[in-house]
């Protein structure tokens, strides 16, 4: 077996390039992948730009598809050479945070075990999964097989888009019958648009800028679409509701002006479901807020992880319930990784998802 490998790596603000580092060595609890297929997210674009923090050297990126190259002493139930993919949230499931049922925010074993956003580890506080080979930790917990049948490109999207978009209907609570309005079709809010409709949303309400993602939109559940190029967005749901306001409002941006927007349409007594990354101060507005009198409810979630949330992901795609596969609009080899992240940092082309190819 080789030594060394193609990573991307974090080298400064502006810059990630393919450069060689040596293959992880694996400790009793860990595993391998020989990565096949992963991809680019918006999150590694602000690691890209320096508005989130990593260190320099990092390995970049947090949605592996590969096989299992070697494991660590104590992981069972596995196989050397088994298809698989791993949450880009791999708690430990051992820390307070996990067992209070905030596994995302694992806080590993300091005294009491929460850290913000500790669960994201891959390309964060370790490295990534956008090179040829890839240490997944606790991989018990994190390992999840493929189903046979299934694609690389199939799955690509439950490490993270497919897992933080439903949470954003899972944790709103959406009932069947529910008017649910989402806030920008990115890969996370067509996501969002698909969750909406397996929850059973009477009405579903997309909202973007791009063409191409509002037909995407329909194809994920989208009963109606509104372009805020072409329309007052907020006037024309609150007309759609009969000025009601929707029941559930996901914000899938990470923006001052779609978070105020999904505030703006929100029922009495309705739900905000934010799952953007938000790189400035948010300002919430008096009237829309009602004073803070409204009942509202605003919630944050973060991609859950774990081998269960990934086999309930994957058994979605395996029963024909929902193809993602419209999302993946360019495909590149690791290699050439520097011009897929310069077409997706700014969204030419009409780009949705990236498959890098690795091997």
């Amino acid at each position: 077996m080789p030594t060394m490998m193609k990573a991307a790596v974090f080298v400064e603000p502006g810059r990630i390039e393919i450069d060689d580092k040596p293959i992880p060595e694996i400790g009793p609890n860990d595993a391998l992948m020989r990565v096949t297929t992963t991809t680019i997210c918006g999150t590694d674009v602000h690691i890209l730009k320096g508005e989130y923090p990593v260190e320099r050297g990092l390995t970049i990126g947090h949605e592996p598809v590969g096989v299992i190259e070697k494991l660590g002493a104590n992981v069972k139930g596995y196989q050397e050479g088994q298809r698989v993919i791993a949450g880009a949230i791999c708690p430990s499931f051992t820390s307070y945070a996990c067992q209070d049922g905030c596994s995302a925010q694992d806080g590993g074993h300091h005294s009491h075990g929460y850290k913000p956003m500790g669960g994201w580890r891959f390309g964060n506080t370790i490295d990534g999964a956008q090179a040829e080979y890839l240490l997944v930790p606790d991989a018990q917990a994190n390992l999840s097989p493929v189903p046979d049948g299934l694609t690389d490109e199939q799955v690509l999207m439950c490490p993270d888009i497919m897992s933080t978009g439903f949470v954003g209907a899972e944790a709103a609570g959406i009932k069947i019958g529910d008017t649910v309005a989402v806030f920008a079709q990115g890969p996370i809010g067509l996501c969002a648009t698909a969750g909406a409709r397996l929850r059973g949303a009477g009405m579903i309400i997309a909202v973007d800028g791009v063409d191409e993602r509002l037909a995407i939109a329909k194809q994920m559940g989208a009963d109606v679409t509104l372009d805020f190029r072409k329309v007052d967005v907020v006037e024309e749901i609150l007309k759609l509701t009969g000025g009601r306001g929707v029941d559930v409002a996901i914000e899938a941006l990470g923006l001052q002006q779609t978070f105020e927007s999904a505030l703006r349409v929100l029922k009495p007594g309705g739900t905000l479901s934010s799952l953007g990354v938000y790189s400035e101060d948010l300002t919430i507005p008096l009237g829309a807020f009602c004073a803070g009198l409204g009942d509202h409810k605003i919630i944050t979630s973060l991609c859950p992880g774990g081998k269960e949330r990934m086999r309930r992901l994957m058994s979605i795609i395996a029963a024909g319930r929902l193809d993602l596969g419209p999302m993946v609009t360019h495909r590149y080899a690791l290699e050439d990784i520097v011009e897929a992240y310069d077409l997706f940092s700014h969204q030419r082309d009409g780009v949705l998802k990236v498959a890098l190819e690795v091997s």
